[in-house]
């Protein structure tokens, strides 16, 4: 894996290679996520009362989502301050693709405004249909959201197995919790 392996002619990429290290990582990922929710679920209310009140868990659901949220803070502020500094990028957006200097920041800013809703959506919906216990499970995705965008940064130049693990550490919780939300749901629904 090179440095710019993002950048390569799509006859050069070894498509056989990088589907080994998606699946890899997505294997890790889900077996971390598993992990962390179960020991979460178990451990947390151990040592820290989780909210039962539904306003008082959407309360809580909002702020694991607040997490996210200043993650997709740096990010933006990662784009607009290199545009800021750079005469290739100042006209924004619309005046043409990124320089070099900004492809990858702009990138993860737009991956992460994505996986920033898609999260936030999971943690809303685990608050309105379930409290106590299930709650415990929201920092540890919002913890895996911050591992996983670092990873997904610092790894995106090494194009797809680079930033495989990344990005399966940011969703895997989501995809994971929206059947768990719908699982909730229809047991005490």
């Amino acid at each position: 894996m090179t440095r710019d392996a993002y950048r390569r002619a799509p006859e050069e990429v070894d498509m056989q290679a990088e589907e080994r290290a998606i699946r890899r990582d997505s294997t890790i990922a889900t077996v971390v996520t598993i992990a962390g929710f179960a020991g979460a679920y178990w451990l947390v209310p151990a040592v820290a009362e989780m909210p039962t009140q539904r306003a008082d868990r959407l309360a809580f659901a909002a702020l694991c989502w607040a997490v996210n949220g200043a993650v997709l803070l740096v990010a933006i502020l990662m784009v607009s301050t290199t545009r800021r500094v750079s005469p290739a990028d100042i006209g924004g957006q619309a005046a043409g693709p990124p320089s070099d200097r900004l492809a990858i920041k702009a990138a993860f800013l737009q991956n992460t405004l994505e996986q920033t809703v898609l999260a936030g959506g999971f943690y809303l919906a685990l608050a309105a249909v379930a409290g106590g216990p299930w709650l415990a499970l929201l920092p540890v995705a919002a913890g895996l959201f911050i591992v996983g965008r670092v990873l997904f940064y610092v790894g995106y130049p090494g194009g797809a197995q680079g930033r495989a693990l990344g990005i399966a550490l940011t969703m895997m919780p989501s995809a994971m919790g929206y059947p768990l939300v719908a699982a909730l749901a229809f047991l005490t629904g």
